[in-house]
């Protein structure tokens, strides 16, 4: 009996005798670490697509025509001064009838059915056409803007509504490249009257 005793702390002292691994659940030892579970990976931010009508169409020298066949009521007029361009708008309660933008040598319209002449500010100009459009009932804003201090549009005014044939001037201060375009709710004519850096 004490031979078998004597064997076994041998063989537990060399290194001989059975081992024991304490599995991960075992509670034996307290200060056993538990697996570290992986990082969490977050996903990269998802950029959002570009909306329609974001991207805007390039300047062009040239004349423009477009919009769609209807009768919509002309509601509203506006500048604006940009960096790079100046811009005139038009609103309608509906939605964009046909119109025309066309350049002029000079900034000089005739004025409706009368045949009479208007000069506006500067030395060139935009004749902004719609059709099957009116704002007798429904435009009630200047119908003459006025912009000294803009770059390019000097000055804007209604030189017709008569028979559904809307007609604004632009006055510009020197003959300029431009880009048109139509924007829904509200519906709207955009000119935009692009400024050449110096």
């Amino acid at each position: 009996m004490r031979l078998a005793v004597v064997l076994v702390l041998i063989a537990v002292l060399t290194g001989c005798g059975p081992s024991f691994t304490p599995s991960a659940n075992s509670s034996s030892d307290p200060s056993a670490a538990k697996p570290a579970s992986p990082p969490r990976i977050s996903p990269p931010p998802i950029t959002p697509p570009i909306a329609p009508g974001d991207v805007l169409p390039e300047f062009a020298c040239t004349d423009f025509k477009g919009g769609k066949t209807g009768v919509a009521n002309f509601t509203a007029a506006r500048a604006d001064e940009q960096v790079g361009y100046d811009r005139f708008v038009l609103q309608f309660d509906a939605i964009v009838p046909s119109y025309t933008v066309t350049r002029q040598a000079k900034p000089v319209f005739a004025q409706g059915a009368s045949g009479q002449t208007v000069t506006l500010s500067g030395t060139a100009g935009v004749l902004v056409s719609v059709f099957s459009a009116t704002g007798g009932t429904t435009f009630t804003g200047s119908n003459d803007l006025v912009h000294p201090d803009f770059q390019v549009l000097k000055e804007a005014r209604e030189v017709q509504d008569f028979e559904g044939h809307v007609q604004w001037g632009l006055g510009l201060s020197r003959p300029a490249c431009m880009r048109v375009f139509v924007i829904n709710d509200p519906a709207r004519l955009v000119v935009d009257l692009q400024v050449l850096s110096s």
